[in-house]
């Protein structure tokens, strides 16, 4: 068997399709094919992982097509990362997402790991990390190194 350890997708399924494509790529720069507003679906060229947006109910209904499963608020336990090369990228690229309608959760802090970075939320309240590091290092694919 092949090895699987690996995410080679992340899918986010959104409220307004429009609305997360000008968010990702048309203000915070992510690389896609796609020009069309209106996709049935998007994928996202990002180094290691492709990232794609799907609209929620449909996501809900190809999990379970009789009982999807129900949408809540709040925070799930889960964050995606976003690890810069320069401490000043972290304040840079923070900024972006809130004035292309992100919402601030912790604005950019030194932290006691010796790190720099912030947290923010998408149109759909998916939660972003924004983080640099001192000891981090990438490889020739821009995947962190540990």
């Amino acid at each position: 068997m092949e090895s699987v350890n690996r995410i080679n997708l992340i899918c986010l399924g959104v409220r307004d399709m429009a609305t997360s494509i000008r968010f990702y790529r048309d203000s915070l720069g992510f690389q896609t094919e796609e020009t069309s507003d209106s996709p049935a679906v998007i994928f996202f060229n990002t180094t290691g992982t492709k990232f794609e947006l799907f609209p929620l109910d449909q996501l809900r209904k190809d999990i379970d097509a009789t009982a999807p499963p129900a949408v809540t608020q709040g925070f799930s336990g889960m964050t995606l990362a976003i690890n810069v090369r320069k401490k000043e990228h972290v304040k840079e690229l923070v900024d972006l997402a809130i004035q292309s309608g992100a919402t601030l959760l912790k604005a950019p802090v030194d932290v006691f790991w010796g790190g720099y970075h912030a947290y923010f939320s998408d149109p759909d309240g998916y939660v972003f990390e924004v983080a640099w590091g001192p000891e981090f290092n990438y490889d020739e694919n821009d995947m962190l190194v540990f």
